[in-house]
């Protein structure tokens, strides 16, 4: 039974890396050799979510573009990870932050390094939620603590997060991709109908409803010129 490795591109999520992204989670849904699917990233940074330089170029070209990312990627990316017919294990090797979060919390099963920060971060670029986590976050913690969490984008431990809620093991970092690769292989010898239809079930409370709604405010909120300004505080505060 095949376990299919999927590792973002770089510490954040550039054109190209959503791109390669999209592209791999494409191949190992359709593959019907692949049972279960492991999702992680490389050294101690799973995703520090959408790049902010190409972000603040978006912006400065054409503020009215610069949000297409939301439905043109984020949505298929998380998306196919919730509801590809296989199960796909979040090994959260690092920092996971923003759209990196939404797309940790859409994978089936987690695995968390002790060592990670955590951050929803949307609103300190003024922005809101995108890649479903205005919605599995809320279902992960419930409704208050998801408010604070992402009404004050303040970070958080997996260890804090997992007594919130969170599901997943919190594991020393350095056995955060073997766990993951186990629970991928124990799902992957398991009966793919009924993982597919459980998957089915457990997506079918209007995930697509949240993506629209997320990609509209998104948009809107990417048009004002205070994201653009708190894009541009972010370099300068850093500089």
């Amino acid at each position: 039974m095949s376990v299919a490795v999927v590792r973002l591109d770089g510490p954040t999520l550039t054109l190209t890396a959503k791109l390669k992204l999209l592209q791999a989670l494409r191949k190992a849904a359709a593959d019907d050799s692949v049972r279960a699917v492991v999702l992680t990233g490389t050294g101690d940074v799973f995703s520090r979510g959408q790049d902010l330089k190409e972000l603040a170029a978006a912006l400065r070209d054409n503020p009215a573009t610069a949000g297409d990312t939301v439905e043109a990627h984020y949505n298929p990316i998380t998306t196919l990870l919730a509801t590809m017919p296989k199960p796909v294990v979040a090994a959260v090797n690092g920092t996971c932050v923003g759209a990196g979060l939404g797309f940790a919390l859409a994978c089936d099963l987690q695995v968390w390094s002790s060592a990670a920060t955590l951050s929803t971060a949307f609103t300190k670029i003024g922005l809101t939620c995108d890649s479903g986590l205005s919605l599995t976050l809320t279902r992960a913690v419930g409704h208050a603590r998801a408010s604070q969490l992402i009404l004050l984008a303040e970070p958080f431990t997996p260890q804090q997060a997992t007594g919130w809620g969170f599901a997943g093991d919190v594991v020393p970092p350095g056995e955060v991709e073997p766990r993951a690769l186990e629970l991928a292989a124990r799902l992957a010898g398991a009966s793919a109908p009924a993982l597919a239809a459980s998957k089915r079930l457990l997506a079918a409370a209007s995930l697509a409803e949240t993506l629209r709604a997320e990609a509209r405010e998104q948009v809107a909120l990417g048009r004002t010129p205070e994201h653009a300004a708190l894009v541009e505080e972010f370099f300068r505060d850093r500089s």
